[in-house]
């Protein structure tokens, strides 16, 4: 937890903050779950400091000093990172992103090479990966050129760009979920999976909801468990009034087992009568998953963009 008297000076203001610091040369600083939504930390020093499972979700971090930090689990979604020292962090590939942030090239400047996971997580598509890879110290004339062949006048494949998805599952199906949740955040498909980006203490249904609300698809694991859980048919209505009120397909059904294609009546029945399910029965066969995968991948392809061009919208 975070030390009380630590987080009693920062929310004194940054001012504060960086003068306590330097006074008491040698502290390490323990923020670790602090709630830090919002926070103003333009030029904070954080050097070193413990911001495990911290909630930065809208922070402004312009200008921070964070090298040596522990960021292990920290909640972030239009999170500032300008011109920010992110060298040596630790655990920035274990960050829950609830959404983009922003990270400008100052940052990446200071701070490279920072892991795939977290570009993925702040937004960056594969060709803005591609170009951190300019900020790579020691290059020759020659390895700039050959970046730059690779990347600008020549490339003529389209970038993509997919869905951000809602993953729905029960509680029993946790195994297959965690496995898909990986696959898809590795591939570049944003998602909201509650183990990871429900916040502690926040209200459940009502975070639920919200967020089913600003997912483009529910992703809906099918199995024995979850046709007759009470929490799935929530999020299922949740998403089939979604689909009414905008005439659009929102709901993405996939299944583990047999059970939702024996169903007579209810919402299975309605989901099996009226979508084409995907199948991922025998997952824990890795060629038959992946094939199942490459499946739902292609399907989630939202619209394609050619380098400079606009971000697709929902």
């Amino acid at each position: 937890m975070a030390h009380p008297e630590h987080l009693q000076i920062l929310q004194q203001g940054v001012e504060a903050w960086n003068q306590w610091l330097h006074r008491g040369r040698g502290i390490t600083p323990d923020l670790s779950g602090a709630n830090l939504m919002g926070a103003d930390l333009r030029q904070a020093t954080l050097r070193g400091a413990d911001l495990s499972e911290t909630h930065l979700r809208g922070a402004d971090l312009r200008q921070a000093y964070l090298r040596g930090a522990d960021v292990s689990k920290v909640w972030l979604s239009n999170t500032v990172f300008g011109n920010t020292i992110l060298t040596d962090v630790v655990g920035l590939e274990t960050c829950m992103h609830n959404g983009p942030s922003t990270l400008d090239h100052r940052t990446l400047a200071h701070s490279w090479p920072l892991p795939l996971a977290f570009h993925r997580g702040c937004g960056l598509n594969d060709w803005e990966i591609e170009v951190t890879k300019l900020y790579a110290p020691g290059l020759t004339a020659g390895q700039v050129t050959d970046i730059l062949y690779g990347i600008y006048p020549l490339r003529t494949d389209p970038l993509i760009q997919f869905y951000s998805c809602f993953i729905c599952y029960a509680s029993k199906d946790h195994t297959f979920a965690e496995r898909l949740y990986a696959d898809l955040q590795n591939n570049g498909v944003r998602c909201w999976f509650a183990p990871e980006d429900l916040p502690i203490g926040a209200k459940i249904r009502v975070s639920i909801d919200e967020s089913i609300r600003v997912c483009d698809k529910l992703l809906l694991i099918l199995s024995k468990a979850s046709v007759t859980s009470p929490w799935v048919e929530q999020e299922v209505e949740t998403a089939l009034a979604r689909e009414r009120q905008q005439a659009n397909i929102i709901l993405f059904p996939v299944r583990i087992d047999n059970t939702v294609m024996t169903i007579e009546t209810g919402w299975p029945a309605l989901i099996r009568n009226t979508r084409n399910v995907g199948d991922f029965r025998r997952w824990k066969t890795q060629d038959v998953y992946q094939k199942a995968f490459d499946r739902l991948l292609r399907d989630l392809k939202a619209v394609e963009k050619q380098p400079g061009g606009s971000r697709p919208v929902g």
